[in-house]
Formats: structure tokens, sequence, C-alpha cells
């Protein structure tokens, strides 16, 4: 993908487009061949409108040189109307939430009239809606005759519009084929060269949740200036150790909302109470969530997660930096030593704890920001759909990593825009809709209906 889009150079191979061939020095001649990108991690400026990002290196400018913002305003409009996107071309991207900026890369690359269009992941942050309206523009395009190279993990995706699937793994062509030739299943054993199911189903025994670790009662979180006034009102709901709890509901239902009210990252101060192990607490700011046995894996992990400049090692033990100090000096050594006890508990593939954070597979990043989290010994991990723009093996490899920490006693509590997900992962399911409570449902009762019915209350 990034060899297509000319953000390196092959060693090997040609390209041909339209049967010619072509050698990209960068990415502007990539699009000068009329190859765009849509990438599965966002690449915004948040400090400019919508509008600026769409056309960022391309701006419209008059005789003079002077920006036409208007102009731009006005093609800007016209593309997120084709996405039936709502925020308006003059809003701060930083203003919006991961779905609504995965639209604004999908206009970015409309603008360039590609005649192929590569998208990854394009549907990883959007609601079912919002891919519903993906998928309308999808079948424009390729009425209007563009190519397009869909990059998904999301097999209904695959087998509800792809013509051809071709599998590659680790950086090798495992098989092309005409998409009737093939079953799911098949491409996911492609995939990952094994058979998912062992990894997958639930191991071992039942587990037996203990005491009540988290509380939460009638929680509201206001939201200024919204008509609603609300992120989230009055919602109830309890966490033991042992236990898996999932928070479902559609963009929007306040699921990130929630888990950053309990850990004191929320824009406004939460009403209702927090109790941890029975204790009413207040949390003015993560650190004090952090100090109280709290830990949150947010959901943008590049932008909220990573330290993207930093190595493996460092990403693993910043939040425990003091315990590694000898007379207040960091102790090279036992830093060290911290990162591979992490790497081996949570099986991080990485070429060693030197490694650049960024070199890793999604899967691998997650783990290693679990891995942090994990070495400050929390009572409570709180995950905001942990599983976001990973492969299906790497998600099976963090299944067994939640489901292993359940088992030790650690209380999760953990959101997931993918409904079979939880489904699979939990004892028991919160049920959101509209920053509302609309159900809790035991593991006897799971049914993507069951779900789906109260998350449209």
């Amino acid at each position: 993908m990034k060899v297509l889009s000319g953000v390196h150079a092959a060693d090997a191979g040609r390209i041909l487009v339209e049967g010619q061939p072509v050698t990209f020095g960068g990415t502007r001649d990539a699009e000068a061949a009329g190859i765009a990108i849509i990438h599965q991690e966002l690449n915004l400026v948040e400090e400019l409108s919508v509008a600026a990002n769409i056309f960022l290196g391309r701006e419209r400018t008059g005789p003079l040189g002077w920006l036409q913002s208007e102009a731009m305003d006005r093609e800007a409009a016209e593309l997120l109307g084709r996405l039936e996107a709502t925020f308006s071309p003059a809003a701060a991207v930083s203003s919006l939430r991961v779905g609504d900026q995965q639209l604004v890369e999908i206009a970015k690359a409309l603008s360039l009239q590609a005649r192929v269009l590569i998208m990854d992941e394009p549907t990883s942050a959007l609601t079912e809606t919002e891919v519903a309206r993906l998928f309308r523009v999808i079948a424009q395009l390729r009425e209007a005759g563009t190519t397009i190279l869909y990059i998904s993990h999301k097999m209904d995706e695959v087998f509800g519009y792809a013509d051809t699937v071709t599998v590659l793994r680790d950086g090798q062509h495992i098989r092309t084929a005409p998409r009737a030739d093939l079953t799911p299943n098949e491409v996911v054993s492609l995939m990952v060269g094994r058979d998912l199911s062992a990894a997958t189903r639930e191991d071992g025994p039942p587990r037996t949740p203990g005491e009540v670790v988290l509380a939460v009662e009638s929680l509201s979180l206001p939201w200024p200036g919204h008509a609603r006034g609300y992120r989230l009102k009055d919602v109830s709901l309890s966490v033991r150790a042992g236990e898996i709890v999932g928070v479902a509901g559609l963009m929007g239902a306040g699921r990130t909302e929630l888990l950053e009210a309990l850990f004191g990252a929320a824009p406004q101060r939460p009403s209702g109470r927090i109790l941890l192990d029975g204790q009413p607490v207040a949390f003015a700011h993560p650190a004090e969530a952090k100090t109280a046995g709290v830990a949150l894996v947010t959901e943008d992990r590049k932008r909220l997660g990573l330290f993207t400049q930093l190595p493996v090692q460092d990403n693993i033990t910043l939040c425990t930096l003091p315990r590694l100090a000898r007379g207040g000096l960091l102790a090279g050594p036992s830093e060290r030593a911290a990162a591979d006890e992490s790497i081996a508990q949570l099986r991080i593939k990485t070429d060693g704890p030197g490694a650049p954070v960024m070199s890793l597979s999604g899967g691998n990043q997650q783990k290693c920001i679990i891995a942090r989290w994990l070495r400050t010994e929390p009572r409570l991990l709180l995950l905001d759909d942990p599983t976001r723009g990973v492969d299906v093996g790497a998600k099976a490899e963090l299944y067994r990593v939640i489901r292993s920490l359940a088992a030790e006693g650690l209380a999760v509590l953990v959101t997931s825009s993918e409904l079979p997900e939880l489904l699979q992962l939990c004892d028991r399911i919160a049920v959101l809709c509209e920053g509302r409570l609309t159900g809790e449902l035991p593991r006897d009762d799971f049914s993507e209906e069951a779900v789906m019915r109260l998350a449209t209350l």
C-alpha cells in the first residue's frame, strides 16, 4: 500500500497504471498518476478546519496567491454532502470524534478524483449508518470507472462488496481468487495460517466473579451547548473482580465518554457516584485515577495512547519510572528488564525493547499500551475499542490477553464498535443509547438482535 502510494520506493518488481510502468519518487507522483489513499491511521492536522485538511497542499488560490477560503468551503461541503456528513467544513478537526475524522479522510481522497483509490480499513471507526453511506459512495465510484483497492479484516465487507479477493500474510502473496470461489472461513485461515476456532472461543471453565470493584450510580455528564444537554444521563452499572463487562452502543451513544468520566479525563466533571472497592472517588485528573488503580487504554492509540517518537521500552515503562529509579536516577538495566518481562508476558512481537514502537503492527502496538498499564498493577482496566484496526490474528491474541487478565482477578470494562467481539468476550453487556443506559444482558441472553434492540431505544 505504501509502495503504491509513493511513501516507499519498491526494491524490485513493477507498478503499471493502465498498462504503463510508473516510478514514484513521493506521494505527489502517485497522486499525479491518479492514485489516492485513505490511511487506517488518520493523517489530519487537528488545528486546521475540515476544508483546510481536505485541500492541504492543493489549496485554492486566486491570481495574487490569496487563499480562496469560500471556494474551498463550498467544494468541501459538496464532498461532505456526498458522504451525508452533518458537520461544517469550517469546523476544527480537533472538535470531531474519530468517526467523523474518518469521513474527512475519505472526502480528502475523493477530492483528488483518483482513478485508483486505496482504502485501508476505512470503516474501522464508522457507525453502521456511516458504513452504509460509504458503500453508496463506493458504488457511485465504481459506476464512474474508479478502481478500488479495499483493505479490510471484516469478512462481511469483503464478501458483501469485493469482486476479487487477495490475501497477504507476513509480506507474502498467499492467494488471489474471485470472491465466489472463497468462503469467509477459508479467507481467515489463509490470513492467519491456522484455524482460529480454538483461539477465539472462551478459554477454560466459566470465570467466577469476586467482589464488586467498580460501582457507578446515576452517573451523568453535561454537554454544554448541545441540544440534548448531556453526554451521559443516569448511568448505573458495576464490574466485579475477574469479570469482563462490555459496553455496547452505536457511535455517539456515550461509550468513550463513560470511560473518560470514570478515568477523570472528561471535558466536564460528572455528577452521580463512582465507587472503587466500595469507596467513593471523584478523579479530577487521570493521574489520580492511575494512583487509585484505574487504567485506560484509549480508542485512538496513535493520538492518545502511543509516544510515537519513543521506542518500545519507553512506551512500556513510562508510567512506572519512579519504581525503576535508584537514588533518583533511572536505572537502565532495571528499565530494560521490566520491558523484557512485559514483552514476554504479552507475547509482543518486536525486534527488541529498543525498536521504534511505530515499526510494530497495530496489534503489538496495542499490547505495548496494555503492558504499560499493567505495570501500574491496576484493579480496574478500561478498554476503549481495544482491537480497532488490528487483524483477525492479532484480535485473537488480544482476546487471550484480556481473558487471562480477568482470570487473574482484574476487573475489565470494555467497549467495542464490533458487536460480535463483545458477545464473544464478555460476561455481561451494558447497552447505551444516546447517553442513557437502556439495559443490561447476562451472557445467557446474548444475541445481536437483543443488543441492537436496546441500542436503538
